[in-house]
């Protein structure tokens, strides 16, 4: 029985996603779908199933050049995170958040605020915001999970807006024949789950509401709290100066790290603009530079300040690893998943059903679209693989036909995507996000998925409405008007 490119291709990550939900077992659950894709690959031959998972998967997915820069990148930060604790830096920025953010709320904006900044990669996202904000939400009583959701809809969501970052790179890489920066920024106004995601952060965080599971782990609140208190009693000379600067450092250096590996810094013909260069660029690359880097000038620093000895700057080395072991771990198993699912062919698989639905749905085309590509992202883990499957198809069909529609339904796939890529076990983005918050991975997931879905439901309805109106601007007043208005009953039905 050939299960390759037919609906059997998408068994082992569903799989794994289901077995992770139920289990609350990450690890495992990922091996198991790791299995499954490798004897569904071998035609159940034993010695076909453990070389196709090791060395088409494991070791493939390890010495992957851009895999390699993001596990470098992941070790570099949490190198800088023990570092910035070690030398008092987050200690002294919580003692200054205490007097400056007075109420959960404030602390809960001020996550979301520093996650709009940076807007120039979600991995780079995740785990800063993480980091600087996690002590100061702690205090306030914000729980982890919670934290782990603003984390997240504050990364993808909005890296798919930002002209100038990895993921604009990304999109305008997947089309051919056209403009596709031009295009990129003629979708914005139409990406309405990432847009709605952040109205509905802030409906959330102003009334105080929650719902699913997320209202349990709201009620253990007090646990962080009191943590939090124990270890800001540690004898510390740091200033706020020794955590900002380390990041201000690395956010600098990242975006030169980036715009170099796009060709800024070229020369004669090679050389690009600064916009141009970002489109090119190698967020893996960029990210393990500009880290390095930020690495390299923290060390110089806190010696020149006497913050932290020599000796003391070397220890938080193993310590910033030991910190990142769990994401690697997860990141490296779901990578292997997603080798298996392409050795697959879930994407020819998915592929064709898209065009096969062409036709004689045009108008309702986006709504498709984004759902297919939802369902693709969730299961494969991968936004950017989803942009790379949808997009070209969907220019295929409309390029010469309805170009609003297209920029509609390339819209509806990079929203789809996003969305897919926001409640998945198994993205990259959702694992960083668990990771910044240090919360259990599946739990930050089970919390997270019904905030997506209530957002995801009212997009795919938007979509609909922009299929026929062909304007971003009523479908967006209608969705807004839906998220303001479910929020305030949820605040009456709480009461």
């Amino acid at each position: 029985m050939n299960m390759i490119g037919t609906f059997w291709s998408l068994v082992p990550p569903v799989v794994a996603i289901a077995l992770a939900l139920i289990t609350k077992e990450v690890y495992s659950s990922l091996f198991i779908g790791i299995v499954i894709g490798g004897l569904f690959f071998s035609g159940f031959s034993f010695t076909g199933t453990i070389t196709h998972i090791f060395q088409d998967g494991v070791v493939k997915s390890l010495s992957d050049s851009y895999n390699v820069g993001i596990l470098v990148f992941l070790v570099v930060l949490g190198t800088l995170v023990a570092m910035m604790n070690k030398a008092g830096g987050s200690a002294a920025f919580g003692k200054w958040a205490k007097e400056h953010i007075k109420t959960k709320v404030g602390a809960q904006i001020a996550t979301v605020l520093l996650g709009i900044l940076i807007f120039i990669d979600d991995y780079f996202n995740c785990l800063t915001v993480g980091s600087v904000m996690r002590p100061v939400t702690d205090r306030h009583g914000v729980c982890r999970e919670k934290l782990a959701y603003l984390i997240d809809s504050t990364a993808a969501p909005i890296c798919i807006i930002a002209p100038v970052s990895s993921w604009a790179a990304a999109v305008t890489g997947f089309v051919e024949g056209e403009d596709g920066f031009s295009l990129f920024l003629r979708a914005i106004p139409y990406n309405f789950y990432a847009l709605f995601t952040i109205i509905a952060m802030f409906a959330i965080i102003l009334s105080d509401v929650s719902f699913g599971p997320m209202k349990h782990f709201e009620k253990a609140e007090l646990f962080y709290g009191e943590s939090f208190e124990e270890e800001e009693k540690t004898d510390s000379k740091g200033t706020v100066f020794d955590l900002v600067f380390p990041i201000a450092t690395l956010i600098v250096l990242c975006v030169i790290g980036m715009i170099y590996s796009g060709g800024f810094f070229a020369s004669g013909e090679e050389k690009k603009g600064f916009v141009e260069a970002f489109s090119a660029s190698d967020a893996s690359v960029g990210l393990m530079l500009g880290s390095m880097g930020a690495l390299i000038v923290t060390i110089i620093t806190y010696l020149a300040h006497r913050v932290l000895t020599f000796g003391n700057l070397m220890s938080c080395l193993p310590e910033g690893f030991k910190a990142m072991v769990p994401a690697i771990l997860i990141l490296t198993l779901a990578w292997t998943l997603k080798g298996m699912t392409d050795s697959l062919g879930a994407k020819e698989f998915v592929a064709g059903i898209v065009q096969s639905g062409a036709g004689s749905f045009m108008s309702f085309l986006p709504a498709l679209v984004f759902v297919i590509a939802i369902f693709l992202a969730f299961a494969t883990g991968t936004s950017w693989g989803t942009f790379g499957i949808l997009i070209p198809i969907v220019v295929a069909v409309f390029s010469n036909t309805d170009p609003t529609l297209m920029i509609i339904s390339i819209s509806a796939c990079m929203a789809g995507a996003v969305c897919g890529d926001h409640c998945s076990p198994i993205s990259d983005t959702t694992i960083m996000s668990s990771a910044g918050a240090q919360c259990v991975h599946v739990d930050h997931v089970a919390t997270q998925i019904p905030y997506a879905m209530c957002v995801a439901g009212v997009s795919f309805v938007t979509y609909i409405i922009a299929g026929f109106v062909k304007n971003p601007f009523v479908p967006f007043i209608i969705g807004t008007a839906a998220i303001i208005g479910g929020v305030i009953l949820l605040k009456k039905k709480s009461k």
